[in-house]
């Protein structure tokens, strides 16, 4: 059965030497049930709105087996919302989510898969990789998780099941684009 293992809100804002100045990336698991409405999980925060956030990346969604293939890699743990992904899952291959595809999320909420991340050189900072090629090694990997439309607010929690309710038909997968 394909479910949530954790849902990760911003843990601190911390500086960053990119544009910004400041990042919201280092985010945390919350414990029990979680308020999602259409700007995301009640909490978070994005400190660079121009490319994350909004509408169409309310929320980012990353698969623990994809973070088990960077821990071999990395030779290190990948615990949840170190990515700065809101929603850590298991048993369902994000990556080959189509654009435009749904999921149902528990009991009321209901999410639409968006776009897959683009990963830059905050994530690079952030990962202690910068020097590593990280932005394009994450990228080409075809690891990089959907960004999330929330369709349907509602309360998710950890372990709530995960249900593929609509694929478009035709539509690129988000490790296809």
């Amino acid at each position: 059965m394909a479910h949530v293992t954790a849902i990760c809100v911003v843990h601190a804002l911390l500086p960053d030497s990119g544009k910004v100045g400041t990042t919201a990336i280092d985010k945390r698991p919350l414990a029990g049930a979680v308020k999602v409405g259409d700007y995301g999980v009640y909490a978070d925060v994005q400190a660079d709105r121009k490319h994350h956030g909004g509408l169409d990346k309310a929320l980012y969604a990353y698969a623990q087996e994809d973070a088990d293939f960077w821990a071999h890699e990395l030779s290190r743990e990948i615990p949840a919302g170190s990515f700065g992904e809101n929603l850590r899952t298991v048993g369902i291959d994000v990556n080959a989510a189509r654009i435009g595809e749904q999921w149902r999320i528990g009991d009321t909420v209901v999410v639409e898969v968006t776009s897959p991340r683009v990963p830059c050189q905050t994530f690079a900072r952030w990962m202690g990789e910068e020097t590593n090629g990280w932005v394009k090694r994450f990228a080409q990997s075809g690891r990089v998780g959907p960004y999330l439309r929330v369709v349907k607010r509602g309360s998710i929690a950890p372990g709530d099941e995960i249900t593929v309710v609509h694929v478009p038909d035709g539509a690129p997968a988000v490790n296809g684009l």
